[in-house]
């Protein structure tokens, strides 16, 4: 599955708040793009149009991860995720998948932190439970990524969107100085040394040196 990051962002935002706010879900658009570009518990900060957010939706919904619809009360449209029944997914693994969407890679123990407004995980290794059925999940949902040096603990990533490798931005090589077309400082030093050598000798042979100074040639 290969979400833009939008649709990544949109879906997240909907897992979180059907976990932590279930008396204002579903959401409408207008809550929706507020939940995607909020400040806190997201990396990275977004600043999502209505217009971005509609299109994310649109896409989702194709997909059977999202419906819309509104009520006979309502004013509005409002929006749910559908990820239970279309992955199959326990709480607590929506959860793990839901805290990925929104802040990127994180260590078991970052996770389990980070999900106490979802669900309740009894230690690290409930977390590390649910991040397996995740990575051996058909499609897989999330891996382990390859520890960094000087890294003690493996980050996880989830598998919605793009290839988090492919996404990284590759490294530019080093740019190299500007060749100079004309003589360097220490070439143009050693020319007037050599001229005032070759004044001296001149002056010396014409029998000027007396009256120059010592100042007069110095280098």
């Amino acid at each position: 599955m290969s979400l833009s990051p939008v649709a990544v962002r949109v879906l997240g935002a909907l897992l979180e708040k059907a976990h932590t706010t279930p008396e204002n879900y579903p959401l409408s658009l207008n809550a929706l793009v507020l939940a995607c570009n909020q400040k806190t518990s997201r990396d990275p900060v977004t600043a999502y149009s209505e217009r971005d957010v509609e299109e994310a939706l649109q896409g989702l919904r194709d997909r059977g991860l999202v419906s819309s619809s509104q009520g006979v009360s309502e004013r509005v449209v409002k929006h749910q995720h559908r990820l239970e029944e279309a992955l199959s997914l326990s709480r607590p693994d929506l959860a793990v998948l839901a805290v990925l969407m929104l802040r990127g890679p994180q260590t078991a123990g970052e996770l389990r932190s980070r999900t106490e407004r979802y669900t309740h995980f009894p230690d690290v290794a409930a977390v590390e439970a649910s991040l397996r059925r995740l990575a051996e999940h058909r499609p897989p949902l999330a891996r382990a990524e390859a520890r960094a040096p000087g890294q003690s603990q493996t980050r996880w990533v989830h598998l919605l969107g793009a290839d988090p490798e492919r996404a990284k931005p590759r490294a530019r090589p080093a740019a190299t100085p500007p060749a100079t077309d004309g003589p360097t400082l220490e070439t143009l030093q050693a020319e007037v040394a050599t001229l005032k050598r070759q004044v001296a000798r001149l002056l010396q042979h014409a029998g000027l040196e007396e009256s120059m100074t010592a100042d007069d040639f110095r280098e």
